[in-house]
């Protein structure tokens, strides 16, 4: 499973828009953190699935909305409700300092 792609033209109906509450993975290409915590969003995707979005905004691809959202620092995980900010998390996270922020923020 690949992660959804979230850019600068689909942010707002895909994430500010959603029904569900969505964690957006704000990320580079070349940030090895990044690539560390992918494969965890990627499990917890399909395992929460129905409860919460999980997809990726690239930082280089999509500034406008990175810089929208004062991304200083990748990874930085940000939890959107009803299109609001619930938390905003910079750096890497375990599988269940992951699946805490989740249940929390659902």
């Amino acid at each position: 499973m690949s992660l959804p792609h979230y850019t600068d033209a689909n942010f707002k109906k895909e994430v500010l828009d959603s029904d569900l509450p969505v964690l957006v993975d704000f990320w580079a290409a070349w940030c090895s953190p990044c690539k560390m915590i992918a494969p965890l969003l990627e499990e917890l995707a399909k395992e929460y699935s129905k409860k919460i979005k999980i997809g990726k905004v690239d930082v280089e691809a999509s500034p406008k909305t990175a810089t929208a959202y004062a991304v200083m620092s990748v990874p930085t995980i940000i939890f959107f409700k009803d299109g609001k900010i619930m938390e905003q998390v910079v750096g890497v996270l375990s599988m269940s300092g992951l699946k805490r922020k989740i249940e929390a923020n659902l």
